[in-house]
């Protein structure tokens, strides 16, 4: 970000919502529901190995799941973002919430490869309306200058999510087996639906969004016209794209076979350091919520900053004589990927000041794709990669430092635009808020 970028947290805007204590009460039963949907989302991370054992596949067969999952997620996030602006947080969250839950009970009783891919397409599309709700629900019941704060803490929930995954999931799938390990998860999604639908409001009294007149395509094309317009909606996508998908990648599969298979590790040891990844991701979550939402000229350095670390450790990872890496350089490396999640969603930070709040679901969902499509991407790249050159997972990693040369390039570009294009918005509030009658 330039040096003239403001360095302090935004102003409170003319109807600000006021937060308070039943705020945080309405937005938590968001959040669990998005809790609830990234525990099922990464379930296949510690069952990857089961699932190849299962369904009798190799590496590419098996990252089709992860990869089939994403590309829903990923697709649906421009519709789910008009779905949110239309039809508000609480309807989108409980279609989601029947969705996942179909999905991984699906997946529990799948008796082939096919009808498994069927229930994490499922899944993918549940999770994909969880997120942009929580955000939308964040900026209708807390004030702006909270937004940085409130979006880390969605996602350290989230987190939260991956870490009950590695953990309990992980210890319920070697215990009871994996029929009554994935269908007795589901049982946390019919919790959240029923908290939800009982408790749930989409904004408190007062603050009611102003009515969207239906006008069909003509609508859903001029919103994502007028979110992709603004500089920082793109800055925000890319932000996302280059900082999000080397953890997802590692946690949502890659990670274990890399561990067990390349560096000789025991699966309770690589349990382990994946969930060591979890637990970075949470601390580094709330360094990272504090200094944005004091200080907004931080938010380039961080991300760019968490870029270069990730870059580097994985170029030292790959690079080690011999391929067998010791393991504090490992926990060095798992330590480096908790700071991706929490980059990510500094992409929110950019495409948020950047939209007017009628089209903050659209401007989420074109940022959230980014992360995604990346993940997606690199997925599939080390599964062909592995059974290409014999399970070299050196050359197959190696596909991480290419999505990220590309996602930098495209930050570079944009940041000055995106600057002062958010300069003049700023302005353009304080004014309003100087004209604004007592």
């Amino acid at each position: 970000m330039s040096s003239s970028s403001s360095s302090s947290s935004p102003a409170s805007l003319p109807g600000d919502p006021p937060g308070g204590r039943r705020a945080v009460a309405v937005w938590s039963i968001g959040v669990a529901v998005y809790f609830v949907a990234v525990i099922f989302r990464t379930s296949l991370g510690v069952a990857g190995l089961d699932a190849a054992d299962r369904f009798h596949v190799g590496a590419s067969a098996l990252s089709t799941f992860s990869i089939l999952q994403l590309l829903v997620y990923a697709g649906m996030q421009i519709p789910v973002g008009l779905l949110v602006d239309r039809l508000g947080t609480k309807k989108v969250l409980a279609i989601g919430a029947v969705l996942f839950t179909a999905g991984q009970l699906g997946f529990a009783f799948s008796p082939s490869y096919g009808t498994a891919l069927a229930s994490r397409a499922l899944l993918g599309c549940g999770d994909a309306m969880t997120f942009i709700s929580v955000l939308r629900l964040g900026t209708r019941w807390f004030p702006a200058r909270r937004g940085p704060l409130v979006a880390q803490l969605a996602g350290l929930a989230g987190m939260a999510g991956n870490l009950v995954s590695t953990l309990v999931l992980a210890r319920l799938l070697h215990g009871v087996g994996w029929t009554a390990a994935f269908a007795g998860s589901a049982l946390a999604g019919a919790v959240v639906l029923v908290l939800l639908v009982l408790f749930l409001k989409d904004h408190p009294e007062g603050h009611e969004p102003e009515p969207l007149p239906h006008l069909g395509a003509a609508y859903v094309r001029r919103q994502i016209a007028a979110a992709w317009r603004e500089p920082g909606t793109r800055l925000g996508l890319w932000v996302h794209f280059t900082t999000q998908f080397p953890a997802m990648v590692f946690l949502l599969l890659w990670g274990l076979p890399f561990l067990v298979e390349a560096q000789g590790l025991s699966r309770a040891d690589a349990g382990e350091l994946l969930t060591l990844v979890v637990v970075s991701n949470m601390a580094v979550g709330l360094v990272y919520g504090q200094i944005v939402a004091r200080h907004h000229a931080a938010r380039l350095p961080l991300a760019l900053g968490t870029v270069a670390a990730t870059s580097g450790m994985w170029a030292v990872t790959l690079a080690y004589p011999g391929g067998r890496v010791p393991m504090w350089l490992l926990v060095v490396l798992c330590l480096v990927l908790g700071a991706c999640g929490p980059a990510s969603m500094i992409g929110f930070d950019f495409a948020r000041p950047a939209n007017p709040a009628e089209r903050q679901g659209t401007a989420s969902g074109i940022t959230n794709m980014g992360g995604f499509v990346a993940s997606m991407t690199t997925l599939f790249a080390i599964g062909v990669l592995l059974d290409a050159t014999g399970d070299d997972y050196r050359i197959a990693f190696s596909a991480v430092f290419v999505l990220q040369a590309l996602g930098v390039s495209q930050i570079l570009r944009l940041r000055k635009r995106a600057a002062r294009r958010e300069r003049e918005r700023l302005v353009a509030s304080r004014v309003e808020t100087v004209h604004v009658p007592a």
